[in-house]
């Protein structure tokens, strides 16, 4: 067991100092491929632009389970520069995966196959897209993932068996006015007021407050050097969240038509584009007992955390949304992670590393049962 534990802690020190963005991870992937060959699985790279993914074969029909860890990096303005760091513990989960990977393939497999799929570009929130368009997913009976949590969402010792991660998108909007004086206000449509009355609309939306969702405005450009000019163009972002697919779709629909009503309530016309984004968590009742089982076998029953439902997006959902044979469960972990994620000090207990992989470990053995 020492051993596990200095291999997952050495394999993160290391990730941990080569961080890369989305699609750029090619350090991250060679380092990862080269382990999974080593620990004799058949690997897949370039999925997906960077992913790697490892496939270990029993050779007897059964179950494909598989285990996703993200690999990417988040880019900071650190002092005026660009620095790529590791702020949401993607490291940690490829750490994770890969060390559970080669104990799987210690004990072997008596039935099925194995594959770890090592993701890019999660962050950009198209990375799974990219990874399910390769085809490598297809085979997939049952996946699982997992996420480091916040202190204040679960503290070292403790895990969720589920995570529900909402469904999350952007609506960016261009509303079109009519440039004119500004002594002559009426010879004009003023896009800065269309955008107003758009972001207004938005905010009369009603939806049932049973089920959690949010449309905020997170950005709006307009107008340029000269101030005495009726602007003519404003550009809008809005934030869309909410726990449930169908709420998202209706969602969507109303913020568009909103934003359209906004702006033709002074003469404008909006020009609206909804993002893909990602969908919200969809899992499986069976799998999360069997990862709430496993929880306790590694933390004891003190360690086990009720279900958390978070308003964070997460692409890993994309998988069972765009293949819904898929049975999935996804678990959060804690390890006394401050002050945050994504914030570029964000750290945490490295002792929670090789907890997660005996937990990660003992839900795929127990899938195979």
């Amino acid at each position: 067991m020492e051993e596990i534990d200095e291999r997952v802690i050495s394999v993160y020190k290391y990730l941990h100092t080569i961080p890369e963005p989305g699609f750029e991870e090619h350090k991250t992937a060679a380092f990862l491929a080269e382990q999974l060959c080593k620990a004799g699985y058949n690997v897949q790279t370039g999925i997906g632009g960077t992913g790697v993914v490892g496939t270990l074969d029993s050779g007897v029909p059964g179950p494909v389970v598989g285990l996703r860890a993200d690999m990417d990096a988040l880019v900071h303005m650190i002092n005026g520069t660009a620095t790529a760091i590791h702020s949401c513990g993607h490291d940690a989960h490829s750490s994770m995966v890969l060390v559970v990977a080669e104990q799987l393939a210690v004990k072997g497999l008596e039935k099925g196959k194995f594959k770890v799929i090592f993701q890019p570009a999660e962050e950009k929130l198209t990375g799974a897209a990219r990874v399910f368009e390769s085809g490598v997913m297809n085979d997939i009976d049952i996946l699982f993932g997992v996420h480091l949590r916040p202190k204040d969402n679960a503290c070292l010792g403790e895990a969720t068996p589920a995570l529900f991660n909402a469904a999350s998108t952007i609506v960016e909007a261009t509303i079109k006015g009519f440039a004119a004086h500004g002594s002559r206000p009426h010879l004009g449509i003023n896009a800065i007021e269309g955008a107003v009355s758009a972001v207004n609309h938005v905010n009369t939306i009603r939806m049932n407050p049973m089920i959690p969702w949010s449309a905020k405005v997170t950005r709006l450009l307009a107008g340029g050097s000269t101030a005495n000019a009726i602007c003519d163009e404003a550009r809008l972002a809005f934030d869309l969240r909410a726990q449930k697919n169908d709420v998202m779709v209706n969602l969507k629909e109303q913020v568009a038509k909103a934003i359209e009503l906004g702006a033709a309530s002074v003469g404008a016309s909006a020009e609206i584009t909804i993002h893909p984004g990602v969908p919200a968590a969809v899992y499986d009742e069976d799998l999360v007992e069997l990862a709430k089982e496993s929880i306790e076998e590694i933390l004891g029953p003190e360690g086990v955390l009720p279900v958390e439902i978070s308003p964070g997006g997460e692409d890993f959902h994309l998988y069972t949304y765009n293949k819904p044979s898929i049975r999935a469960a996804y678990i959060g972990l804690g390890c006394d992670l401050e002050p945050g994620l994504h914030n570029p000090d964000m750290h945490f207990s490295l002792d929670a590393l090789p907890l997660g992989v005996r937990i990660l470990t003992q839900m795929v053995v127990k899938s195979f049962r």
